[in-house]
This record gives C-alpha cells, sequence and structure tokens, in this order.
C-alpha cells in the first residue's frame, strides 16, 4: 500500500513531511475556499488530475489514527466533504442507488437428443453445449 502524500517513513514510522503536508492543507483552504479539484492542486503547487485530488480530499489518514498523524482536523476534513456534496448536488451528479433485481438461476435443463456430428472433440464439445436449453422456474 502505497504512502499518502504528505507522510513519509522514518526508522518504520509514518511522520509528516512538512512541505507535503502543507501542500494537503493548501489544497483543503483551496477547495474550501471555492476552487475546483485541479485548480485547488495547482494553487498548492501540485499537477493532479481531478480523481487524485479528489482521493486526497476524501482521504481519512489525513485526519490521522494509530500509524499516521493528522495532518487536517476533523472540522477541515467535514467541511471539505460537505463542500462535494453541495457541488455534486448542485452539478446534477448525485445518483440514486439503482435497485438489485433478483437474479433467479435456472433450474430446469433440457437438451435434445444429439449425435456425432463432428471429428473434432472440441467442435463437437461446443455443438452439444449449444443444444442446451435453460428454464428458469418460479
Amino acid at each position: 500500500m502505497p504512502i499518502p502524500y504528505g507522510y513519509k517513513i522514518e526508522k518504520g514510522k509514518a511522520v509528516i513531511d512538512e512541505v507535503q503536508a502543507e501542500q494537503v492543507r493548501m489544497i483543503y483552504k483551496g477547495y474550501l475556499s471555492g476552487l475546483a479539484y485541479v485548480a485547488a492542486a495547482e494553487a498548492a503547487g501540485l499537477k493532479l488530475l481531478h480523481p487524485g485530488v479528489k482521493k486526497m480530499l476524501q482521504n481519512k489518514r489525513y485526519l490521522g489514527d494509530k500509524y499516521y498523524p493528522a495532518i487536517i482536523d476533523q472540522e477541515t476534513f467535514d467541511r471539505a466533504e460537505a463542500e462535494r456534496i453541495k457541488r455534486q448536488r448542485r452539478l446534477g451528479r448525485v445518483f440514486a442507488d439503482k435497485p438489485v433485481e433478483e437474479c433467479k438461476p435456472a433450474t430446469k435443463f433440457t437438451m435434445p437428443k444429439a449425435g456425432k456430428i463432428f471429428i473434432d472433440p472440441f467442435k463437437q464439445a461446443e455443438y452439444i453445449y449449444s443444444l442446451i436449453e435453460s428454464e428458469v422456474e418460479g
């Protein structure tokens, strides 16, 4: 698993890379000030694509855990997430979950009598399998 941007490993422990961590904070600050993902990254001095910045803004490791020290606080993270959802709604990019259709497995198989048509056993098997008809009962 790659180390998130803003950290480095020293003596087997994750520590904050202050230069990169400041860029992470600047991305959050820029995004919360109204910049788009890529523009916020560029303002922080990074050349990232839209998905990379989004992933960075949603990375809970920046809040700190038992391995990674915190780079941002919970309030900043929550505000960025609320802003992301607000922008998605405004752009019409919030989609309802599609209903899951129940998949019923085939329960009845029929096959007419098959004669030997091909010399090649693979072609013969393909032919025999093509004769199988399945039905779903229920």
